[in-house]
Parts: C-alpha cells; structure tokens; sequence
C-alpha cells in the first residue's frame, strides 16, 4: 500500500530495527532474500528473548511512513537440535508454523515442544485467488487418478464442516467419481441439513457411512479429503489416515502441534471458513459446474455460521463465494429455517447467558447444562457468541459437560486471542474462536483450572 518512492524507505527501516534487535543480542542477521533473514544467536540469547517475549515483534509495528497497513513480522527459531543441520530444519518447520497459524508470532521448536509467542493481530486476507486456483487444479488432478473418494470432517461435525463435505463432493461426481461423507453422529443443529440428503432420490442411499463402513470402502484407490480439521485424532476415523495412502486437507485453523502428516495436498488459510474455501475452489474445478439447491443451502449456511452471519472474518472473497452460492440457488429464507432451535435448547443458551460471571471485570464465564439437550457443545459455543454483545466482556467462555467430557467454548472479538489461552489447556482453534476438552474433570474444577490460567497469563503479560 506505500508509493514507489517510500518502499525503499520503508524496507531500510525494518532493516534497520531486525540489525539492531539481533545485533543486541551478540547475533548475526543477514538478508537472503527480500523478505528473509537468515539469523543465527547463542542459545543463551533466545532464552533472553524469550523472557522478554521477542520484543520486536511489537516494536516493528511502529515502523509507518504512511502505510496503511501495519508491518508484521514471523519468526522461527530451531533449539536443541543435535547438529545444525536439525537446527535449521526445526527453524524452517517453526517459521511454517508461525506463517500457518496468521503471522505476526515467534515459534520456538524444539525436538521435544513448540512455543509460541505473540500472534496478536488478525490475519489479513488476500486479495488474489491464484492460490485457489492452482490448489483445485491439483486437487481435480488427484480426485480424477482414483476411483473412490472417502469424505471426512471433525468429530461432533458441525455445519460448516458438513457444507464443506458436500462441496467436495459435488467436485468428485462432477468429475464422475463415487464419493461417500464419513458421517458418526449427527447433532440437532446438523440434523435438518443432513434430512435434505436422506431418502433424496438425487442422492445415493449410501452417500453418508459411518466409521465402520468407510473402513471397509477405503482401499489403495481411494482419495480421502479432510475437512475443517487438521489434527488426527480430531476427525471423523483417524483410521482412515493410515488406510488411505492419497490425503488432501482442507482447513481454515490455525495449525498446532499435531497435524496430518502424509498429506498429498494441504490448502489451510486460517482467515477463511471451509464453505469459503470450498466454494471457491469449486468454481475452478470445472467449466460452468452446477450446484443443486440443497448443496448451495448447507454451504451457504456453513459460512453464515463459520462468520457468524457475516460479522467476524469477513472479507471481500467471503462475500463473492456467498454470491457464487446465491447464483447456484441458495435461499436466504430456507437457511434461516435451518437455524431455528428447540424450545429447551434455547433456554439452555439462556440461562448460560443470563447466569455468567464477569472475572476480573472482562472475561464472562458460564456454564450451559446439558440435560435434555441432544448437542449441548453447539448450544454452549452460541452461548459463547451472545456473552460477547455484553459491553466490556473482552472474550467469553462457556463449558459443557457431555460424554464424561468437560467442553470449552472460548470467544472474542479482537482484544483477546483465545487461541493461546485453549492452547495452554491442551486445545486451540483461532484467534477469536477456540475451544478444549478436559477428561475426569467436573465444571467446579474446569472454571478453577481457567481462572487460575487466564490469571497467570496476565501475570506473563501474554494477555491484558
């Protein structure tokens, strides 16, 4: 966004602020390409840095000559390693997933954890859609080498991941392939969406299989595609991942420490919902694709979801793929009918807004009871979104418990990222949407355990 003239103006000072920040800390930094450096420092430093938890990350957002756009800056740093060599392979792996996870964060690998820091601004769009491009090129490319395609979202699948699965899956029958959603449990929020597929005479009886069937149908023919979720052991049948040697992944969150391996084709853009995602890629798979109404209704309403109608994570393309599906006869009307609840559901969701306690004057926490409720993790995350419309509140957090579980639903809108908050209690997400599960637990002990958290945190200074 800086004219001709200052851009050089403008490198020469971030220039000048990475010199001096590493030359502070006895290192060397030198430039290797116009947007790299290459930096090596005594262990004894980085543990410095680390206290003062990478200063420069901050600082380089000063830097404004009449840019609209503040600088931000990514930094990955390998520890430990047994020759230098693993060294700069546990940079080169860190810097990924500092890129990965929105930029504008120091990760710190080492052979046995991965520590992050900062990652407090939002990820900003891109405005091209090349990379959309080439990925639904690649991905048509392997669908159309295999005969079967196996679908699968995150456990307890939400809307956006099964708009997301049925996106794909009309690219694979467009591209005349078989194409099954590896589907367990079907959630009362689900529930209408999946009714438009059931007993359908458009659609295949066998279109949704449950975990044992898809097992028996994966083989060394089969394409599975991973959406809305990258970490094994959150989807649908981790299985699966070992079965089917060709694996694409289609995600939108911010990558952690575990993620799918051996996949032949990963497209994560952490601004984007995966009805987003999809949706654009379903427009360069084939010339002129046609969409059936009931497809175009449970993308749509992923997205409508995945951005909470449109408020949060919206951008220029998000407004384009919703058109796009708009053009391919989603009705605004008929989705909103989708979203309509039971009565107990909605008093459930009531009284965990109206019982939140507001800790330390910013963070609302609630519980949200599961009896008679079928999906009462969906009810306590909607919970989460409402605690936000409270003036002050600067994130939400609503826990559930079900299947002996205890479930965080954590949300904010930009002052907070939650995502390192769920991340020091073993979960993660984005930076205004997260979550996390805790076994033998009961709610008494999770509220200590997140009140003892966020208290630590502002202690560390990691959150105001």
């Amino acid at each position: 966004s800086v004219e001709e003239v200052r851009r050089s103006l403008l490198k020469a000072l971030i220039d000048r602020k990475v010199n001096k920040y590493i030359s502070s800390f006895d290192g060397i930094c030198q430039n290797i390409e116009k947007d790299k450096y290459l930096v090596i420092l005594k262990k004894k430093s980085v543990m410095q840095m680390q206290e003062q938890r990478f200063e420069l990350l901050e600082d380089v957002k000063t830097v404004n000559i009449g840019n609209e756009m503040a600088v931000t800056l990514s930094i990955g740093i390998g520890l430990d390693g047994l020759v230098y060599a693993q060294n700069y392979e546990f940079a080169r792996t860190a810097i990924d997933f500092a890129l990965g996870r929105g930029g504008d964060q120091a990760v710190v690998k080492m052979p046995d954890k991965i520590n992050y820091y900062g990652g407090k601004s939002q990820q900003v769009e891109k405005n091209t859609r090349v990379k959309a491009r080439v990925k639904a090129h690649a991905l048509r490319e392997i669908i159309t080498s295999k005969d079967n395609v196996l679908i699968m979202g995150h456990k307890i699948g939400d809307v956006d991941s099964f708009g997301a699965a049925v996106g794909i899956y009309r690219i694979a029958r467009t591209l005349e392939r078989r194409a099954q959603i590896v589907l367990n449990d079907v959630t009362t929020s689900l529930r209408p969406m999946v009714d438009l597929f059931l007993n359908n005479p458009e659609y295949e009886n066998d279109m949704l299989l449950t975990s044992a069937q898809a097992l028996e149908c994966a083989g060394p023919n089969t394409v599975l595609v991973v959406v809305d979720v990258n970490r094994p052991s959150l989807t649908e049948c981790p299985e699966l991942l070992k079965i089917c040697k060709s694996i694409v992944v289609l995600d939108h969150h911010r990558a952690g420490t575990e993620t799918i391996e051996n996949a032949t084709l990963s497209y994560v853009e952490t601004y984007a919902s995966a009805c987003e995602m999809v949706s654009e890629i379903l427009q360069y798979t084939s010339d002129g694709i046609r969409i059936k109404s009931e497809e175009a209704d449970s993308m749509y309403a992923g997205m409508v979801v995945d951005t909470q109608n449109f408020m949060t994570k919206t951008g220029v393309r998000t407004f384009e793929a919703a058109a796009f599906l708009r053009r391919n006869g989603a009705d605004v009307t008929r989705v909103r009918k989708l979203f309509r609840e039971n009565a107990a559901e909605y008093k459930a969701k009531a009284d965990a807004v109206s019982q939140a306690e507001i800790y330390r004057n910013a963070y609302a926490i609630s519980i949200c009871h599961s009896e008679g409720i079928a999906s009462p993790t969906v009810v306590g995350a909607q919970a989460a979104n409402e605690l936000l419309d409270i003036r002050g509140v600067k994130a939400s957090f609503v826990l559930t418990e079900y299947q002996n579980k205890l479930f965080f639903s954590a949300r904010s809108i930009d002052e907070v990222n939650v995502q390192v908050i769920m991340e020091r209690m073993g979960g993660g997400g984005h930076l205004n949407i997260a979550g996390c599960q805790l076994e033998n637990t009961s709610v008494e002990e999770g509220i200590i355990v997140l009140k003892r958290t966020l208290d630590k945190m502002i202690e560390e200074g990691e959150i105001s």
